[in-house]
């Protein structure tokens, strides 16, 4: 079997078992695996169209917690972004590609991990809302990351499991689903990237439906917790290997 189908095997059978999971970090965890094999627009597309996939099944498990005036501001400031994020998405090289990624990898995992322990904001929030909405967006743009930065905004603010899980999931679908057509409108894919959707989204589906299960009976904080430390050392790696490229250049 070709490398790069093991590869992209694994990475979407791991992201839809922690999507499945925890509802976020599908585009994180295939990237982490990703990165190092495949060409970063091939990358993005196989990410988004998992993440999405990921969030359509999510959206029939869990509907309690959603508030339309609270999950508006994230939604304005993820469609300002996405253009930015779509528009740098063919600039990037494959060491700056890998740079990006671990460097949010080793900010955002280590951030969430301290969340619980960090002061909630009660001021500014619906502005905040909106920027973390754009952040979102630009990252979505790139190659589906949109949940990384609405979520610790969200653990920041205080809200509750399930107004913080309806917020992140209705706005990771919309973004996701905005950006695949953007991709197919700008035409990011490809024909010849047919035949490695054609493995991702059967190879995470079955991971994702048992990372749903296993969530019943196991403690999500417990389990967040080793994701995000796999996700750190993950982006530690990434910047090991892209930064001596890009010193040298």
């Amino acid at each position: 079997m070709d490398p790069s189908l093991i590869v992209i095997i694994l990475g979407a059978a791991l992201a839809g078992f922690i999507q499945g999971l925890s509802g976020f970090g599908f585009g994180l965890t295939a990237m982490a695996v990703w990165a190092w094999a495949l060409e970063p627009r091939l990358a993005a597309v196989l990410a988004v169209a998992g993440a999405l996939t990921g969030q359509l099944l999510a959206a029939f498990t869990v509907r309690r917690g959603f508030d339309a005036l609270r999950l508006a501001p994230f939604l304005v400031g993820g469609l300002l972004g996405l253009p930015l994020g779509l528009a740098l998405l063919p600039r990037l090289d494959v060491p700056l590609f890998r740079a990006v990624l671990g460097g949010l990898l080793v900010t955002w995992c280590p951030l969430m991990l301290l969340a619980p322990r960090l002061p909630r904001i009660t001021r500014g929030g619906r502005i905040g809302d909106a920027a973390s909405g754009i952040a979102g967006g630009v990252m979505g743009g790139l190659g589906g990351f949109t949940g990384a930065i609405p979520t610790l905004w969200c653990t920041l603010r205080g809200f509750d499991k399930d107004g913080q899980r309806a917020i992140i999931q209705n706005f990771n679908l919309a973004m996701l689903s905005v950006t695949f057509v953007a991709y197919l409108a700008k035409g990011f894919v490809t024909p010849a990237m047919l035949p490695s959707l054609a493995i991702v989204l059967p190879a995470m589906l079955l991971p994702a439906l048992i990372g749903m299960r296993v969530y019943i009976g196991i403690s999500e904080v417990a389990f967040r917790r080793i994701v995000l430390l796999l996700l750190t050392a993950s982006g530690v790696a990434l910047l090991a290997a892209a930064v001596p490229v890009l010193w040298n250049r």
